[in-house]
């Protein structure tokens, strides 16, 4: 347990690293070009980025000890980060239509990108570090730890670029990285043999991994449900950053993410005190039931506390659902094949994100915005979205919402559900896959 919680200090400084430079990125880019479509772009590049390299890094992270994944990452994040400080100090990148506003904004994406190695290489150390009848506890830690990480870099992100500019963001991001990693490569040792390597079973195998996930009943089914809220979440995840900027000025509106990251620090406390019960998928589906009746309400009338409120009860819950997949899958999937099915999983639900961020953009920008702001639509929805200048947005929010609310309600009627329920307690009931 000392070495997990050293290795969480560490995950935090490295998350609150990335975070702060990717949210400096998402906020400077709206503020530079004032469009929805642009930020759409950039935000719905680094989803599928996202998506396309969860199952190489899960090959990585099962190919090698843990520790070299996290080195890895930090590596990467240390050399991008760089390179994309130079670029800003050599070129002019403020112009979208030019090629180096999409080179610096690519080095910064490349180098948040490589926290999700690290991310793959954590979940796998739960397994390998903390006793089964306790991950669930250790997976509300780690949320914990990201909704301070959330806190700390929502504020700062934004106090940064209103102040000191993208330039001297990108400057305290590398500061961070090269601590982060000089951190990890002194202070922080994990006992752990070396991964026998076995023909191509630690290479990258997108057929095996598959194959590995429909061994287990009812996996495949979480995973897709997973995928479709993520596509949902695509939607609000495009969509929150412009419509919090319409209502806050920048630095305000990083106190604001700030202040409601207390809501992931608390729900994370609350899973790592009382743990998640006999039933993690419950939780996991009355977490996105909560969700969605959040996003129903969160922009309904274009007042500031109702945006405050809402982002505060939405990360409150996000935790819970986090751990519950998390827990979920750390304990019937095997350890040495758990960084791959992490990865593998994480790939085929990010996948969803982007579909949503490249579609909304576009579909906020030209249909709902233009329709909301037309005097015609004005008689027809003004009893449930009020009036202001991001009706449109609110539109979006209201729609996404509604479905995402159906589909986890139709979701507890699913022999699926059932059968995974089942499947986790058989499970919980015999002795440990990889004694930690």
């Amino acid at each position: 347990m000392s070495t997990f919680k050293r290795l969480l200090v560490n995950t935090l400084v490295a998350n609150i690293t990335t975070t702060f430079l990717s949210w400096g990125l998402a906020f400077w880019v709206y503020l530079v070009t004032e469009s929805v479509l642009i930020a759409s772009i950039v935000s719905g590049s680094s989803m599928l980025a996202g998506a396309l390299c969860g199952a190489v890094f899960g090959a990585i992270v099962d190919a090698n000890r843990k520790k070299t994944a996290m080195v890895i990452s930090s590596s990467v994040t240390g050399v991008a980060f760089s390179a994309a400080g130079l670029v800003y100090l050599a070129v002019p990148v403020t112009d979208w239509n030019r090629p180096w506003f999409w080179v610096f904004a690519g080095l910064v994406l490349v180098g948040s990108l490589a926290g999700t190695l690290r991310s793959i290489a954590l979940s796998t150390t739960v397994t390998l570090l903390i006793p089964a009848d306790r991950r669930d506890k250790a997976n509300g830690m780690v949320g914990t730890v990201n909704g301070l990480a959330h806190l700390v870099t929502s504020v700062l992100s934004g106090l940064s670029v209103g102040f000191l500019g993208m330039g001297g963001t990108v400057a305290i991001a590398v500061v961070l990285t090269v601590v982060v990693l000089g951190h990890l490569l002194v202070a922080i040792r994990i006992d752990e043999e070396r991964p026998h390597r076995v023909g191509r079973q630690h290479h990258l195998d997108l057929r095996g991994s598959w194959q590995t996930m429909r061994g287990v009943p009812g996996l495949v089914p979480l995973v897709l449900f997973s995928t479709f809220n993520n596509l949902i979440m695509g939607v609000f995840m495009t969509l929150l950053d412009p419509y919090g900027l319409n209502l806050f000025s920048v630095q305000s509106w990083g106190i604001v993410l700030g202040v409601t990251s207390i809501g992931f620090i608390a729900g994370g406390a609350i899973v790592a005190r009382f743990g998640l019960g006999r039933s993690p998928l419950r939780i996991l589906l009355l977490a996105n039931v909560a969700i969605a009746v959040i996003g129903l309400t969160i922009a309904i009338r274009e007042w500031q506390s109702l945006l405050v409120l809402g982002m505060l009860g939405f990360m409150l819950v996000v935790p819970f659902a986090e751990a519950a997949e998390q827990t979920i899958l750390q304990r019937v999937v095997p350890f040495e094949t758990q960084g791959r099915i992490f990865g593998f999983a994480h790939s085929i639900e990010s996948a969803s994100t982007p579909i949503a961020a490249f579609a909304i953009g576009p579909i906020a920008q030209f249909l709902a915005v233009p329709y909301m702001n037309s005097g015609g639509a004005n008689p027809t929805l003004t009893w449930l979205l009020g009036e202001g200048h991001s009706r449109g947005l609110a539109l979006t929010f209201v729609i996404g919402s509604t479905i995402m609310l159906i589909v986890v309600l139709l979701a507890f009627l699913t022999t699926t559900y059932r059968r995974l329920t089942h499947e986790y307690a058989a499970v919980t009931a015999t002795p440990e896959l990889v004694p930690a």
